[in-house]
């Protein structure tokens, strides 16, 4: 699996976990949800967006690699 592949099924997966959080957050409307959703989600989400950068230039370095090799 390539670098873009990759960030490709976090991303996918990242999106399922959003649709899922929501379908709980529709039953779970409380402080704690609220407080679970800044302490967690949202910091997550951050922090996939600092890892697909990431992924794009590991993706950039190992394309040079592997032109530099061949």
């Amino acid at each position: 699996m390539g670098m873009h592949e990759a960030r490709g099924n976090l991303a996918k997966a990242f999106k399922e976990l959003m649709l899922r959080w929501r379908d709980a957050r529709a039953s779970w409307d409380d402080a704690r949800a609220k407080e679970f959703e800044e302490t967690f989600m949202r910091m997550l989400e951050g922090d996939l967006k600092t890892a697909g950068g990431a992924m794009d230039q590991m993706a950039i370095l190992l394309h040079q690699v592997r032109r530099d090799c061949e």
